[in-house]
């Protein structure tokens, strides 16, 4: 089976690296740590304009109409770059719940701004002292003439301040919710938090009866946690691609330093230690690759097996970025340790990835009950359903 990406897709693919080049890649996260968000916001501006936002939107809400594998390639260079900002959530996430289970009025509001880059959107699930699981949701929202009143803590979000909307799983009468809250609305205070990574900038949010529409809500109300785990499924086969994208760049700069990087006379690419360390990066790299590959296709043709593909793509390739950016640093030496080259910012990045919207052992858990290797649910598991 070819899984190989088209000739328009690799040519987007094109598009997108020279534009990120021609802005010198990683001084967008740079610019972003170092606070410049004007210039974060032109960059990702650029982006926009060659058509980014608009690759998974319905052709009715004035986006391209294309596939999730169109964003493969995209997702791909991105994580290469390390771009900050909120295309994950967007694109892979809020889009595709919108466009599923949101109402008519949602899908007209949101989906057209998406494809615009007028509207992004950040996810506000976890809470102080609590986990990704269902029982971790209590943030409450009261019913009062016919709004919600949202009242609790959410902590760890990213990226608030390039959001325009964020999403927030709330429980209403013991059932959990879905609801789209506007970044600026009253009542909602943002908290700053320090973050191991700083090209993705963490806050801590206090909800004071904040009121919000009932129309505000995606799907049902007690439909939540189930449009929330479909959600996942989306969001981590663009995760997956977004990975690989990010271990590639790792790679190319290991290889890169190790033939000009000199020791007793010769380039240290020459010893067998750092041979065989880039050669074992190259066959992870490879093999997540062609997982994220399949884990996209199987969600865009909604192919049986889509789950357990999904969540072993987003386990492979999570924990192929760890490892490389940690060998990567070993290859670099002294000098990987150094804020001055970019070892260090992919070091953070896949640390961040490790626990972001459920742990490694959680997806563990998942992919072997979707492989039904056990009869019982394990505990710890998100109940993504196909």
């Amino acid at each position: 089976m070819d899984f190989s990406l088209s000739q328009e897709q690799e040519m987007f693919r094109q598009y997108v690296r020279k534009y990120l080049q021609d802005v010198e890649t990683t001084k967008i996260a740079r610019d972003y740590i170092h606070g410049d968000i004007n210039t974060v916001q032109q960059s990702l501006a650029g982006l926009n304009e060659l058509g980014c936002t608009q690759l998974n939107i319905p052709e009715q809400y004035d986006g391209m109409g294309l596939g999730k594998l169109d964003l493969v390639p995209i997702f791909e260079e991105l994580g290469a770059a390390l771009v900050p900002g909120l295309h994950l959530e967007t694109l892979a996430l809020a889009a595709p719940m919108i466009e599923q289970f949101g109402s008519d009025e949602q899908k007209q509001t949101y989906l057209p701004s998406i494809a615009s880059a007028e509207a992004t959107f950040t996810i506000a699930w976890l809470e102080p002292g609590r986990s990704y699981k269902k029982q971790g949701i209590q943030l409450q929202a009261q019913h009062d003439a016919g709004s919600l009143l949202l009242q609790g803590v959410k902590t760890l979000v990213p990226d608030v301040e390039l959001a325009t909307h964020i999403i927030v799983p709330v429980r209403v009468n013991e059932q959990i919710a879905l609801v789209i809250v506007e970044s600026d609305t009253a009542g909602l205070t943002v908290s700053p938090l320090q973050s191991f990574d700083e090209t993705r900038k963490l806050s801590q949010l206090q909800f004071d009866n904040v009121r919000v529409s009932t129309n505000q809500v995606i799907g049902q109300l007690d439909e939540g946690w189930a449009i929330l785990n479909r959600g996942l499924l989306s969001f981590n086969a663009g995760l997956s691609s977004w990975l690989v994208g990010a271990t590639e760049r790792i790679v190319q700069m290991a290889n890169e330093y190790a033939q000009i990087r000199e020791q007793f006379g010769n380039p240290i690419g020459r010893f067998q230690a750092i041979k065989h360390r880039i050669v074992d990066m190259k066959l992870d790299l490879e093999t997540a690759r062609s997982l994220s590959y399949y884990a996209n296709w199987t969600l865009e043709t909604d192919a049986p097996d889509k789950v357990e593909a999904i969540v072993s793509a987003r386990i492979f390739a999570t924990q192929t970025f760890i490892r490389a950016a940690a060998d990567n640093i070993q290859i670099h030496g002294g000098i990987g340790f150094t804020e001055e080259i970019d070892c260090h910012l992919y070091v953070k990045r896949s640390r961040f990835f490790e626990n972001y919207l459920g742990d490694i052992d959680t997806y563990y858990d998942l992919a072997i009950d979707a492989l039904g290797w056990t009869d019982v649910a394990a505990p710890t598991a998100l109940p993504i359903t196909p």
